[in-house]
């Protein structure tokens, strides 16, 4: 696969009732592609944060975007723009970081947490100088994270209870 330079296209969710602010890397093909975050069917995202609620799986990105607000979670991404080959993000390249100003100034948050490794050492590297905060790490829910159990995925995500 063929690197490109990828822009991120997706707007922050947020409301000043999030109290937790997770972020991604970067949006994959398929995330893009249907114009909202954890876009891959194959993705545990959204089957992992409905089961810590105990609801169902919100289908749709009205119904994403108003289970997140619900719950006091904002969601968007470590980086503006990079160049990357297909969703691998140990190929990211040239990363240019979002400013998430604008999210921890509207929004009392509590605690980032970062949904995988990359994103975490990105978000250290990148966004931490400017925010002055540290993010926690969470495993990735990524399809290629298959050693993770669901269940485990589950309950590490329940740290994010704490802060909401």
């Amino acid at each position: 696969m063929q690197e490109q330079l990828v822009r991120h296209t997706l707007p922050p969710i947020y409301d000043a009732g999030s109290r937790v602010l997770l972020l991604g890397s970067m949006p994959s093909p398929k995330s893009r592609e249907v114009g909202f975050y954890y876009g891959h069917p194959q993705n545990r995202f959204w089957r992992v944060l409905a089961a810590l609620f105990l609801e169902p799986v919100p289908e749709g990105n009205e119904a994403r975007t108003a289970f997140l607000h619900r719950h006091g979670i904002a969601l968007f991404d470590v980086l503006a723009s990079c160049r990357i080959q297909g969703a691998s993000d140990t190929s990211i390249k040239d990363p240019v970081a979002n400013d998430l100003t604008p999210i921890l100034q509207a929004a009392d948050i509590g605690a980032i947490f970062c949904t995988g490794g990359k994103a975490h050492s990105l978000y250290r590297r990148y966004c931490q100088p400017v925010t002055g905060r540290t993010a926690l790490l969470l495993p990735s829910t990524s399809p290629a994270n298959c050693q993770k159990r669901f269940e485990d995925l589950v309950a590490a995500y329940g740290a994010i209870l704490a802060y909401l």
